[in-house]
């Protein structure tokens, strides 16, 4: 096919020209951002289609169809409905063309890909019913203003996640741009419209000679007409990377001639002559999709994938250093002799440099902060959050290490955009790690950075992927890994630990790190999900000791929260833990379980100090036995011992509300109120609703006699686990009689609540106690003894009980527990 402008010769059946862009056939301009558009009768809003599809709304149209928004009665579902131009209706090959968009549609099951429901025909008109994507377009996104670069590159991932799934099913887009990828609101991409999209090995649908896509976004071999793959694709999305991060098209002209011989001919300019921030391993990523030829260019998605992870989880691809490398090599010979040889001795004195002066020893002080969920999938969210909770495990055990942060505290920074040396100022560390966890099926890849927060420079990053059987080797590796490189000594036993193999039940290990999850809110619902989630562990793996660990913290959470009686709660707890410490004695919550069994359970005080030692000994970052050990120290008249434990564990935890709790706690053990007080109004403005915060405040406001302070936060308090019958109470007794009658009318709500449902006798006898009417403040503390009610041994401790201490009756109960001393 001779070209009427260039008289170059091209292959039969080209569009356009291969060396000159010239179109063949008919002239008839063609936008450059938007397919083939065709007139066609527009549906009016109301009009019901098929029995059961409501027009709402025109969304657009292109070279394809026109889309509407529409309800579904049936399903009582917003969708969009995706119908055939009217006047293609008789046109068999359109037709056909639509059926297998549809098709090749419904085949692929993918976040990152719009959902089609069904394809039909309704009053002479063939339409596919899809899911309504609320957001916008990626154009219209664009068309506000450039991209962060970490979003423009997360954005990238997620197409390329969806175009893997197309490709592995044998499916081609063809007409991948930023009009045919809407963004939801929480940040999700979905790739519309595989109107153009073409089944490996089927048959062409298009008519010869015309060439369909969007031409801003077409490779060289669409363009020229001839066959393409999904190599087409990657070219297609890295016009749309290019376009996200210059905030234009890289192939750009007056009218679609002049864009085709851009395309054929021209590189794209620079991203970093309009950004100079961008990293050079991003241009480089985006250049290699841009190739000419197909062989050039990266030969699959998952290539692509792994180049543009590694670069947002801060790691430059080998690949790309090594093309860096030869390019500088072939400068350098440019360069000439002399200028090589200079540069090589400045490369010897850089070496040199780094031999004798070496980095720091080691680091003594590390948070783990939270790991990025790169599969942008929520329930994928839990296990991110797993793996990061058993790094800081992994970390907190080793003893060169003065002190890893607790996972509470670091997770206040999670998705903020703080600088690093902040974080590391608040957490009063010298080293952070960084990361994000990908899971594919069992495959899980982890990306780790070893951070200097002071410079904010990288220090060193790895990736790591295993099987997910063998979780905790990738974990041990990572361990291993870091410690190395900040030179930090293990002893044998640590490097034994950190060498071991052991494989895990993935369905087990999975049905764990969900129970943990909801473990941690505390609400009755999530105690009873997290019970059913440890059980499902057993189910898969009897001999799972983290099952059984957790089990035993659902029964201890259910009773401290007052949700079953202590004598329901303690021999399943018991039981349990004692399961998980015949299975792993080495688990340091297993110990810290049992020591919180023995001390308020059993009331069996040489035992329970036991356990907190052994689990602050394998585990001396684990800062939860550290606080309650406290506790137990002051009762057992060890009050300097005491105040160490919970500043040690408030140094490893800064951030967490709890342990500000207990810290002020055990300044009120001290009659140090005015301290309590001041702690405790820093801990509420951060963690407002936090009860034990709230319970110790109105304590020390009660033993400092300002009522009306201590009202309020007795409101507050209730307010905060919604129990609006006692906030009721509060009024009414508080008109009547002051403070004290506001708190005998809540001691008689409870009273008479507990005659239908569990309620602690220990919160009737402490609110009885505030109310002055010690007979039957002692009265319910004897019904908590009974009870073996787990509060009773801070009848030692808590100054609100100094009234009672002289009673007999009191002085018996304490006796018999065993701490009166």
């Amino acid at each position: 096919m001779i070209c009427p402008n260039c008289s170059f010769d091209n292959p039969e059946g080209t569009s356009y020209c291969g060396k000159c862009g010239t179109k063949h056939g008919a002239a008839a301009p063609v936008s450059v951002t938007k397919t083939m558009e065709t007139p066609s009768q527009r549906l009016p809003r109301g009009v019901v289609i098929g029995g059961r599809y409501q027009i709402s709304e025109e969304l657009g149209r292109g070279g394809m169809g026109v889309v509407y928004k529409a309800v579904d009665n049936k399903l009582k579902r917003t969708v969009a409905l995706k119908f055939l131009p009217f006047e293609w209706t008789y046109d068999p090959q359109a037709k056909e063309r639509f059926v297998r968009e549809a098709q090749a549609a419904a085949a692929l099951d993918h976040p990152n890909i719009c959902t089609v429901h069904e394809i039909d025909e309704a009053e002479g008109r063939m339409f596919i019913s899809m899911a309504f994507v609320e957001g916008e377009s990626l154009k219209a996104k664009i068309e506000r203003g450039l991209l962060k670069i970490e979003e423009a590159l997360g954005l990238g991932i997620q197409v390329a996640e969806g175009l893997r799934e197309a490709h592995k099913k044998g499916v081609t887009h063809r007409d991948i741009k930023s009009a045919n990828i809407m963004v939801t609101e929480s940040g999700q991409a979905k790739i519309m419209d595989f109107g153009l999209a073409r089944l490996t090995g089927g048959t062409l649908l298009t008519k010869e000679g015309m060439t369909m896509g969007t031409i801003a976004y077409m490779s060289p071999e669409q363009a020229r007409g001839e066959a393409v793959d999904h190599r087409s694709d990657i070219w297609s999305l890295g016009v749309v990377l290019y376009e996200m991060l210059a905030g234009r098209l890289p192939f750009r002209g007056d009218h679609d001639q002049a864009v085709v011989y851009a395309i054929l001919k021209e590189p794209p300019k620079p991203l970093t002559a309009g950004r100079p921030e961008i990293p050079p391993s991003v241009e480089q990523v985006v250049g290699k999709a841009l190739e000419k030829k197909p062989d050039e260019r990266y030969q699959s998605v998952d290539e692509l994938i792994d180049d543009l992870k590694a670069i947002a989880e801060g790691i430059e691809p080998e690949r790309i250093r090594a093309r860096r490398r030869k390019a500088k090599l072939r400068k350098w010979k440019r360069a000439g002799l002399y200028g090589g040889a200079a540069v090589l001795l400045v490369l010897m004195a850089v070496v040199a440099l780094k031999l004798f002066t070496g980095r720091p020893q080691a680091y003594e002080t590390l948070a783990v902060l939270p790991l990025e969920n790169l599969s942008r999938d929520p329930e994928q969210e839990v296990f991110a959050a797993g793996i990061h909770e058993a790094l800081i495990t992994n970390f907190g055990q080793l003893r060169g290490l003065a002190r890893v942060t607790a996972r509470s505290s670091v997770m206040r920074f999670k998705g903020t955009n703080k600088p690093l040396r902040e974080i590391a100022r608040e957490l009063r560390v010298d080293t952070l790690i960084t990361g994000a966890v990908l899971r594919s099926g069992n495959q899980v890849r982890v990306s780790v950075q070893l951070i200097n927060p002071v410079t904010e420079a990288q220090l060193w990053a790895q990736s790591f992927e295993r099987d997910l059987r063998d979780i905790l080797s990738l974990q041990n590796e990572i361990v291993s890994a870091i410690t190395r490189e900040v030179k930090l000594q293990l002893t044998p036993q640590e490097e034994t630990r950190l060498t071991s193999t052991r494989q895990v039940n993935p369905e087990a290990y999975e049905a764990c790190l969900k129970g943990q999850f909801h473990w941690y809110k505390l609400t009755r619902t999530d105690l009873e999900s997290s019970l059913k989630y440890f059980e499902l562990a057993l189910e898969k793996d009897p001999k799972y000791a983290p099952a059984y660990a957790g089990i035993a913290l659902v029964w201890t959470g259910s009773q401290q929260q007052g949700f079953v009686a202590a004598s329901e709660a303690t021999p399943k707890a018991k039981a349990a833990a004692l399961k998980a410490l015949e299975l792993d004695s080495t688990l340091a919550e297993v110990h810290y379980t049992l020591a919180g069994i023995h001390s308020w359970g059993d009331w069996d005080w040489v035992s329970g100090e036991r356990a907190y030692r052994r689990a602050i000994e394998l585990n001396p970052s684990y800062p939860d036995p550290r606080a309650y050990l406290s506790h137990l120290l002051y009762m057992m008249r060890r009050p300097e011992e005491a105040m160490a434990q919970i500043k040690r564990a408030l140094e490893l935890d800064p951030l967490n509300s709890l342990f500000q709790a207990i810290y002020a706690m055990d300044l009120m053990y001290a009659r140090r109120y005015d301290d309590a007080i001041a702690l405790l109004r820093d801990t509420l403005k951060t963690s407002p609703n936090d009860l034990v915060a709230l319970s110790t405040l109105r304590s020390a406001y009660h033993m400092k006699h300002m009522y009306n302070e201590a009202l309020e936060i007795w409101k507050a308090s209730y307010e905060a686990r919604g129990d609006q019958e006692a906030e009721d109470a509060l009024d009414r007794g508080f008109a009547e009689a002051g403070y004290q009658g506001a708190l005998r009318r809540v001691a008689e709500t409870l009273v008479a609540r507990s005659r239908t449902t569990y309620v602690t006798p220990w919160q009737i006898g402490t609110l009885y106690t505030r109310a002055g009417m010690n007979q039957e403040a002692l009265e319910w503390l004897e019904k908590a003894y009974e009870a073996h009610d787990p509060n009773s041994p801070y009848l030692s401790v808590d100054p609100i009980f100094d009234d009672l201490r002289n009673e007999p009756r009191f002085q018996d109960i304490l006796r018999r527990m065993k701490l009166l001393i």
